[in-house]
């Protein structure tokens, strides 16, 4: 039995943030420079009253009208989010009932980030290939936004909110291969909002500036990208190389690469670091900035609209953890 990636949709929020918007809050950046900077145009920003669950279920009703998918088939929800709803219960039951599927459809949710993706086609695979479930409904939602300093100018041009639907089943267009998973818990520090959960529930209210003048506080989304980038860096080469040897692959097998959408400098430069032609590796955040968890599979959707999903396609995501893991498709 194979596990197949059958269909996949996305959902990003109506309000639209633009780097001429940024531009007059922050006019020491202009437009063009935040662009050139980041690769990124204009960002999707979700409601105050929007969350991670709305988007998610916004997202699989879009793949089930798009595909005109019987839901009824559907036996499990995997969601990837850091921004439940709740504490508890799971959000992946409230879309279960949301969403109007099986009682006897199985749920969880995961909480990982830029990775979050690659780690469900594990899951779902491994769900598959136990004989467990045939029909995986992958969802992945994140509002990082929310998180986010009105004054965090540098993390306010890179990340925007957004969903992925994405149904796994015994059949479908793309074939799941092997994969290379890691962890590095030594950097947990360098990408983490501090306060509201269990280690520190309440909200310190300790705002500071740093000699750059941007807003510091563990009330807030703090994101060392130095050091996020230099991981990166570090990871990301050597876990293309075991992606390729686990599946019995060499470079130039490979169609095309799509990496995490973090930001255009970073993973361009990844691109020249593994020797990549810019043929075969695909970009697509000008009009989305990093969705986190979503960023593959909507970067996949434009892709095969474009026609560019095809052959062998090499998947990696890395960041938020530390946490990293790539695989290939097969098309």
């Amino acid at each position: 039995m194979e596990a197949f990636i059958k269909e996949i949709s996305y959902y990003l929020p109506e309000k639209v943030l633009t780097n001429e918007q940024l531009s007059a809050s922050f006019p020491e950046w202009s437009a063009k420079k935040i662009a050139s900077k980041v690769g990124v145009d204009s960002r999707h920003i979700s409601s105050d009253e929007e969350t991670a669950t709305d988007m998610a279920v916004k997202a699989a009703e879009k793949l089930f009208t798009e595909y005109n998918i019987d839901k009824s088939k559907i036996d499990f929800i995997l969601f990837c989010t850091q921004s439940p709803d709740y504490f508890l219960p799971s959000s992946s039951c409230l879309i279960q009932n949301r969403l109007g599927l099986s009682t006897h459809c199985g749920a969880f949710d995961y909480n990982l980030g830029c990775s979050g993706f690659v780690y469900g086609l594990s899951i779902a695979k491994g769900l598959v290939f136990g004989n467990i479930a045939k029909n995986i409904l992958l969802l992945t939602a994140e509002t990082y936004t929310k998180y986010l300093h009105p004054e965090d100018k540098g993390n306010r041009t890179i990340f925007g909110d957004g969903a992925a639907a994405t149904l796994i089943s015994t059949d479908g267009f793309a074939r799941i291969g092997d994969f290379s998973l890691g962890t590095d818990g030594s950097g947990g520090e360098n990408l983490i909002v501090k306060t509201g959960a269990a280690r520190h529930k309440e909200k310190r209210n300790d705002l500071h500036y740093d000699k750059s003048g941007n807003p510091v506080s563990e009330d807030f989304l703090y994101m060392n990208g130095g050091a996020i980038f230099n991981f990166s860096a570090d990871i990301v080469p050597a876990m293309v190389k075991e992606v390729l040897l686990k599946n019995n692959l060499k470079e130039k097998d490979i169609d095309l690469y799509i990496f995490h959408q973090a930001n255009k400098y970073m993973i361009n430069y990844l691109r020249k670091l593994l020797e990549i032609d810019k043929e075969s590796f695909y970009i697509s955040m000008e009009t989305t900035g990093n969705t986190v968890s979503s960023s593959i599979p909507i970067a996949m959707y434009m892709a095969k609209k474009e026609h560019r999903l095809i052959g062998n396609i090499l998947l990696a995501g890395f960041g938020v953890g530390y946490s990293f893991g790539g695989t290939v498709l097969y098309i």
